[in-house]
């Protein structure tokens, strides 16, 4: 039997686990979540997933332990409420993608900014009607969650010549300034979200957080798709309060991600909110992706076999969901 198996493992992920000894672990590999894997049993005493998989309660007391391939590690926090297994081990990858998601929200908001899905669209015809953008120096960046990632983010903003405030209760950057949501929504330009989930913050952007925010206001959202309810986005777009929204994470991504692979289209009727968004020009939907650079896959799977490997000799991981 193998030690662990890896669900989500992309073909370029699943060639650097082997690359850095995932085969000399005893491991195995789908490319699937594991309902769309459909194992009626754990495939190995240590599973491996990302964030789209929902584990099965029945699963808990025949498994050792469960990795996520993550930074944020909300849903196996959940999964063990859930299970009610309390003690089972869980890890996460904590430090391998910081400065690769916050590039992805640099490169969102400067795709909405200078209008590049039109500007795309429009190349057909050659005409420049309506894709007149807008520059990034000296514009207002507010960052919800000024954590790891966070921190990359307002690096990149300071780069660029922007003015930057952040919002977090732990006060990390000592040449930060912090605010409050109600202070910083009407000021901020671009909002960029890269908090971790929590019961408290589940749903953060309601309609009245959304009212709150400067018309034209460009949304990024590069952290859980929880904070953004499509519906509550969709509302804000069509009362002119957002100007565009980039969002790389969605609600419900184990439902979502496998309806879309298998080309659904119950996932995705013609009024539903993401409906409106694929067809929105000033929206731009990635598919959780922005994790995925040679560079982030490269350090993520090396860690992840390095942490197999610690749990296989002391039983334990290097990075704990507890600590």
């Amino acid at each position: 039997m193998n030690n662990i198996f890896f669900f989500e493992a992309f073909e370029e992920e699943r060639k650097a686990l082997i690359s850095f000894g995932a085969e000399d672990l005893k491991a195995d590999f789908s490319w699937k979540t594991i309902q769309e894997a459909d194992f009626s049993q754990p495939p190995a005493p240590i599973i491996s997933v990302r964030t789209q998989s929902a584990i099965p309660v029945e699963w808990a007391p025949k498994l050792k332990a469960i990795l996520t391939r993550s930074t944020g590690f909300d849903h196996l926090t959940r999964y063990r409420i859930a299970a009610n297994c309390p003690d089972l081990p869980c890890g996460y990858l904590p430090l391998y993608c910081n400065r690769t998601v916050a590039e992805q929200a640099l490169t969102l908001w400067m795709a909405l900014a200078r209008k590049l899905p039109t500007q795309i669209k429009q190349f057909k015809t050659f005409h420049r009607d309506g894709l007149t953008g807008t520059e990034i120096k000296h514009k207002n960046l507010l960052v919800i969650g000024v954590g790891r990632i966070g921190t990359e983010i307002v690096k990149i903003g300071r780069g660029l010549g922007m003015e930057v405030q952040g919002i977090d209760p732990i006060r990390r950057l000592d040449d930060l300034e912090y605010v409050s949501y109600e202070e910083g929504a009407p000021w901020a330009d671009i909002i960029a979200v890269s908090m971790s989930l929590n019961p408290e913050n589940h749903g953060y952007f309601t309609r009245e957080r959304l009212s709150l925010v400067k018309p034209g206001a460009l949304l990024v959202n590069v952290a859980r798709g929880e904070f953004t309810p499509l519906e509550n986005i969709v509302f804000a777009m069509k009362a002119g309060l957002l100007g565009g929204v980039g969002l790389d994470v969605y609600d419900s991504e184990t439902a979502l991600g496998p309806q879309l692979r298998s080309h659904s289209t119950h996932s995705r009727p013609d009024d539903s909110p993401l409906a409106y968004l694929l067809n929105a020009d000033n929206a731009i939907l990635t598919p959780h992706n922005a994790f995925n650079t040679h560079e982030a896959v490269l350090r993520k799977s090396q860690q992840s076999v390095q942490q197999t490997r610690h749990f296989l000799d002391t039983g334990t991981f290097i990075w704990n969901i507890d600590e």
